[in-house]
């Protein structure tokens, strides 16, 4: 599994930002990997933002419960993250993940066997 994630970039507090991630898949489908999207900070511990399984179910962390919502297209193999009224404390950069047989979502990052190399987003002031 390879994950390839894009959009991010530069944007002022109150924007908006959507987030993609590719999954290039072999030997299985799309549709059978739970997703999420986690963020870092240089020194600080992976965090997670939010998460679809291969149910449809969907977790949303507080921290941006509200602002963020995440979405899949089991056709493209993709999964979207839409960013909605940014704030600086959202700067990171915004990874995706993927785990196996994900019937239900799951915030802990070592549940997620493949990463992608992740996407800055840029908050300013």
């Amino acid at each position: 599994v390879q994950l390839q994630a894009s959009g991010g970039g530069l944007v002022e507090a109150g924007g908006s930002l959507r987030l993609s991630c590719a999954a290039s898949i072999t030997g299985r489908t799309f549709s059978n990997y739970g997703m999420a999207w986690f963020r870092q900070v240089p020194g600080e511990e992976r965090e997670f933002v939010a998460g679809t399984a291969l149910t449809g179910n969907i977790v949303i962390a507080d921290s941006v419960k509200g602002r963020f919502t995440i979405s899949r297209d089991n056709a493209k193999s993709t999964v979207h993250l839409l960013m909605s009224s940014l704030k600086p404390e959202d700067t990171a950069v915004y990874l995706c993940a993927a785990r196996h047989s994900g019937m239900a979502v799951t915030k802990i990052s070592s549940d997620y066997l493949y990463w992608g190399r992740g996407t800055q987003v840029t908050v300013s002031s």
